[in-house]
């Protein structure tokens, strides 16, 4: 089964991006978290991304706040596809990030969640959704997670 790369700028995101937690432990799918940011560990950003398919990761997830350059950094260097959460903390609670990152030019999408706990418990759903594809037991567990009112 293919991984879940879940890539925060700063550690005070991590308890936004956790509560996507159990939404991945109910999928069973395998995920790792990075602290790292775009502006900050650029040279680490790109060799993720790069590497990342080899590594056997099949989603990227970047959330970051403000600038929030961290997805579409991973998209420049990956054809894996990449999910944003744009995280509170700017100009309007995560405007500028939500605007940020769903503002990527033609041929470099991201697909962009909500801001904050909400995006990051979709980007596990997401994730599950797209994995799905070609995995019939998370397939299975997105029909019960449905039939529960997408509710774990």
């Amino acid at each position: 089964m293919k991984k879940v790369a879940v890539i925060i700028g700063s550690p005070t995101d991590r308890d936004t991006i956790l509560a996507a937690e159990p939404y991945f432990d109910y999928f069973q799918i395998p995920w790792e978290l990075f602290i790292l940011s775009a502006h900050r560990n650029p040279d680490e950003i790109i060799e993720l991304a790069a590497s990342a398919r080899e590594k056997g990761y099949g989603i990227l997830v970047g959330a970051a706040g403000m600038a929030a350059h961290l997805a579409g950094t991973l998209k420049a260097h990956t054809t894996l596809p990449v999910i944003g959460v744009p995280l509170a903390g700017g100009v309007s609670d995560g405007l500028d990030a939500l605007l940020s990152t769903v503002q990527m030019p033609k041929g470099v999408p991201v697909a962009t969640l909500a801001i904050g706990k909400a995006g990051a418990i979709n980007a596990a759903v997401l994730s599950a959704e797209i994995l799905a594809l070609s995995d019939a037991s998370i397939r299975e567990k997105l029909i019960r997670f449905k039939k529960k009112g997408c509710k774990l």
